[in-house]
């Protein structure tokens, strides 16, 4: 008698060309032998070779890529859609509600996308959020400067990654921050006229990332990564990440909870959640929460399992195909990730020092992402990093030693602009 083995399950997973995470989630999918079919905004030389493995998805227009991808699953049934960033988290909730999978509510997915909306949820929930206002490019700069409160962040309501995040302290160091954020939003040529702008009240503090999953609403720690290079302005450019963190079991705790209210403020059920929290005498308070994970390469810094070969994209994939899982605890070594910082604007023409960088003790790795010949821009303009570092150990302060010492052996060299 001949046996037939099961179809296995196959996922849509939305990869914009521009990101890190290919290889992550490719051999995530591996480690759980599911078929995965890849979707991104430009076809690839290979889609008619692999019909099932490769998709070209309009990713910039939801409608149109949920049409493309129903006509898909016709041919090549689904049992999940998966999108790795704060855009696609909102294009896979838009396909796998059209496909009857499940999915988040779109409406909590947007929320999650545009920080006007994420922040009205919030307070509508009772979410510690730094007090708040919405204004537009076209208002005066300086009759909005005069209106509000110093210390304040302004702050797009769709970018990501800290870009156009800029810290003003009286009216005339608002109006800079205006018009410098103007410019920013010009340059990012958003798909549709996005000129709204978050006035928030600065709030002092440490600052903390959690990553976490969903499962039927409740909120899973996988990890809380502390900050230790203080982000007070003018500009919020994230440098080192390290976990476990070394906040004491209340603030852990209270990190936690105002991560959980958050959750269910949004209306978020299930997936990946990347939150950002500070913590001061008053409490915690909920900066940002994403419906995706990590982003760039920061995942490679968190593994699961007795035996740490289980990756978070792997984690995430698996929570997926069968839901509800439960999710093996972190391994006990310590471990972080330092985002390298791009120095000045420029034309990259290389960094030096990497061999040294790995060889400093606790080192993994030091990937550079940068190419010779891009032009770099430092926050708040730029939005990306010349690359990462990775470091392991014992504890969290050996590891942020080797990311520091790392880091101080790299020369990059750029040519100023034309």
């Amino acid at each position: 008698m001949t046996v037939v083995a099961p179809p296995r399950a196959r996922l849509l997973l939305l990869l914009p060309t521009t990101t890190y995470r290919a290889d992550a989630f490719v051999d995530a999918a591996k480690f759980l032998r599911l078929d995965l079919t890849v979707a991104s905004e430009l076809p690839s030389a290979f889609q008619d070779e692999h019909p099932a493995d490769l998709l070209t998805l309009d990713l910039g227009n939801p409608d149109a890529a949920v049409t493309a991808a129903r006509a898909f699953a016709q041919h090549h049934p689904l049992r999940g859609v998966v999108g790795v960033d704060d855009d696609t988290a909102v294009v896979a909730a838009c396909i796998a509600g059209d496909l009857g999978l499940p999915c988040n509510p779109l409406a909590a997915v947007r929320a999650a996308r545009d920080k006007q909306l994420q922040r009205e949820r919030l307070h509508a929930g009772g979410v510690p959020i730094p007090p708040f206002a919405v204004h537009t490019l076209d208002e005066h700069a300086r009759a909005v400067a005069e209106s509000v409160s110093y210390p304040c962040v302004l702050k797009p309501v769709s970018l990501s990654g800290s870009r156009g995040v800029i810290r003003a302290d009286d009216p005339d160091a608002f109006v800079t921050a205006h018009a410098r954020l103007g410019a920013i939003l010009k340059a990012a040529e958003l798909p549709h006229d996005e000129n709204r702008f978050l006035v928030e009240r600065y709030v002092p503090g440490p600052e903390y990332a959690l990553e976490g999953i969903v499962v039927d609403g409740a909120l899973h720690v996988l990890a809380v990564f502390d900050k230790p290079d203080p982000l007070d302005g003018p500009f919020f450019e994230e440098t080192i990440y390290v976990t476990p963190s070394r906040a004491g079991d209340d603030t852990l705790r209270s990190l936690t909870q105002c991560a959980q209210q958050a959750v269910t403020a949004l209306g978020l059920e299930r997936g990946p959640v990347h939150i950002e929290l500070r913590h001061n005498e008053e409490g915690p308070w909920l900066i940002e929460i994403a419906a995706r994970p990590i982003g760039g390469k920061c995942g490679r810094t968190l593994r699961f399992g007795p035996d740490g070969d289980i990756s978070l994209e792997t984690v995430v994939l698996r929570q997926v195909v069968e839901p509800g899982t439960a999710v093996p605890p972190r391994e006990t070594q310590a471990a972080g990730v330092m985002m390298i910082p791009i120095p000045y604007q420029g034309v990259l023409r290389g960094v030096d020092g990497a061999v040294k960088a790995r060889a400093v003790p606790g080192v993994e790795d030091v990937v550079i992402t940068a190419h010779s010949g891009q032009v770099v821009l430092p926050l708040p303009e730029g939005s990306r990093y010349l690359g990462f570092i990775f470091a392991r150990g014992e504890t969290p302060a050996f590891v942020e030693e080797a990311l520091r010492a790392a880091h101080a052996t790299l020369e990059p060299r750029i040519d100023p602009p034309d």
